[in-house]
């Protein structure tokens, strides 16, 4: 399935919806051509909504040649509008908007509502809506505020509705999204964590041959995940290469090594770094320079330790979709460069092997344990690839990093003792380089604060703060403050994304 985005808040989750039907899905850019479409042979197409109005000066379209190929297509929302206008309906703004759970209403026999209840609960967010659907189009549902809430063109497989069956708050969303899916276009449930493998090792072991492979380990699910594919794919073509920049959390370089020795049958080389990160970081305060410098650290070190390997023309990174996206891979707006992205240098010596591009974190979980790697590392909280670096709001220095370590240590163990390891995305401490006034022993103190951010998510695109018990928090901040001298305070980040990131840098 290609699901078009026009904008959408919600495009992302979209295609995790599909995929968990089972259904491969990819987002694309609204401009696709017709050609493009049909060459990539998807069983069906999913227009996304958007911001926009369908009438207004620079409202986003697609090619009206795209309803001719006789793909079956579901518009959302704005896409339900835009299917509409480019099939010769009415949209309009009647000031009847909409926003949050609205009753829905069944009006006719329908494909995608059949056997749901005639009156049911979904999730609006519109102002504009359909008042005449096209010629064709038979109109199957209403709210207060949508006449035409979903529409249907069976014979032409042309399907819209108004409302977001992606979201957790349209409680049949999913069995109307499975319908589509399923019964309207024919497609079958085959994707899985074994069909992603299977896959994948075919990829890989074409386009390597009998070439030698590197591999960047940095102890995290996505590179080992990564390392395990290749290594089923090419067995001992595939030399891993443990790059430690002296930006990782306490005790984490002994534990990688450990690790990747202990359950991984390939060759490990083990580069110690940190100094010539740090060189490269001096000074620097910007967060997109601070990836870049670190992405293309990263490759000359890969370069260098790969000529010990003898003629590796292959690298093998744990690039993940939500990594691509982010840093404005096609329609998608730049939120921050990640530095296995767009943080490559042009002039690297290595063919890329990604086989989790295509992948939200939770499908490489699965991979994982179907690969059957440890659950320690199966289940390892996200660590980002720069490291503290970008947890550190300012100049990275040898101190501010020893600091941070400390401190983020600290929260970990506290997550851990709470029992709440599984149940947060991620836990972990930044360090703002400024310094604010405190007292200790009767003193005054001039020390740095660091901020704890722990938060909840399913894929990374979106993410709630964590609600941490206050008991949890005041052992956390009293640890820190009384362990780690040079800090004096300790504050908590309630924001989500959005309109905040996961990350501060």
């Amino acid at each position: 399935m290609l699901v078009l985005d026009f904008g959408a808040q919600y495009a992302q989750l979209i295609a995790r919806r599909v995929r968990e039907a089972h259904v491969h899905s990819e987002i694309v850019s609204r401009d696709i051509s017709p050609e493009e479409i049909a060459s990539r042979r998807p069983l069906g197409l999913i227009l996304s909504g958007g911001p926009a109005s369908v009438y207004a000066e620079n409202a986003y379209r697609m090619n009206p040649a795209i309803l001719d190929l006789g793909i079956p297509i579901l518009g959302i929302c704005y896409g339900h509008q835009l299917l509409a206008d480019m099939a010769g309906g009415k949209v309009a703004n009647t000031g009847d908007a909409e926003y949050g759970s609205t009753g829905l209403e069944i009006t006719a026999g329908s494909v995608l509502l059949k056997d749901l209840p005639a009156s049911q609960e979904v999730w609006m967010s519109h102002q504009d809506q359909v008042v005449e659907p096209p010629d064709g189009f038979v109109s199957v549902a209403t709210t207060g505020g949508a006449k035409v809430a979903a529409m249907e063109d069976i014979e032409r497989g042309l399907f819209g509705v108004q409302f977001h069956p992606e979201v957790a708050h349209t409680p049949r969303g999913g069995e109307i999204l499975r319908r589509f899916l399923h019964e309207v276009c024919g497609a079958s449930p085959t994707w899985t964590s074994h069909s992603i493998i299977e896959n994948q090792v075919a990829l890989i072991r074409s386009q390597v041959g009998d070439g030698k492979v590197v591999c960047g380990l940095s102890g995290g699910v996505d590179s080992a995940v990564a390392a395990a594919i290749v290594s089923q794919a090419v067995g001992d073509q595939l030399t891993c290469i443990f790059v430690d920049h002296g930006l990782l959390r306490a005790g984490e370089a002994e534990q990688v090594e450990e690790t990747f020795r202990t359950n991984f049958d390939v060759d490990l080389i083990h580069v110690k770094a940190q100094d010539r990160f740090l060189d490269a970081l001096s000074g620097v305060t910007d967060p997109e320079q601070k990836r870049k410098i670190i992405g293309e650290t990263f490759i000359r070190v890969f370069e260098e330790a790969a000529n010990t390997v003898g003629d590796a023309s292959f690298l093998v990174q744990g690039t993940l979709y939500p990594d691509v996206i982010e840093s404005g891979s096609g329609s998608a707006a730049t939120i921050k460069t990640h530095h296995n992205v767009g943080g490559l240098p042009e002039d690297m010596a290595f063919d890329l092997i990604e086989p989790l591009r295509n992948l939200f974190k939770d499908e490489v979980r699965a991979v994982g344990e179907d690969l059957g790697l440890p659950e320690e590392i199966v289940w390892r909280q996200p660590f980002p690839g720069p490291g503290l670096a970008v947890r550190i709001i300012g100049e990275v220095t040898l101190e501010r990093l020893e600091l941070l370590r400390s401190a983020d240590q600290i929260v970990l163990e506290e997550i851990g003792r709470a029992g709440l390891y599984r149940e947060i995305w991620q836990a972990f401490a930044v360090l703002l380089a400024v310094k604010t006034v405190g007292v200790q022993g009767d003193e005054r103190t001039y020390a740095y604060p660091v901020v704890v951010r722990a938060v909840t998510s399913e894929d990374a695109m979106t993410a709630d703060w964590a609600r941490l018990p206050y008991e949890v928090l005041e052992r956390i901040s009293s640890r820190i403050i009384n362990e780690v001298p040079g800090i004096n305070r300790v504050a908590y980040d309630i924001s989500s994304k959005p309109p905040a990131t996961i990350e501060w840098e």
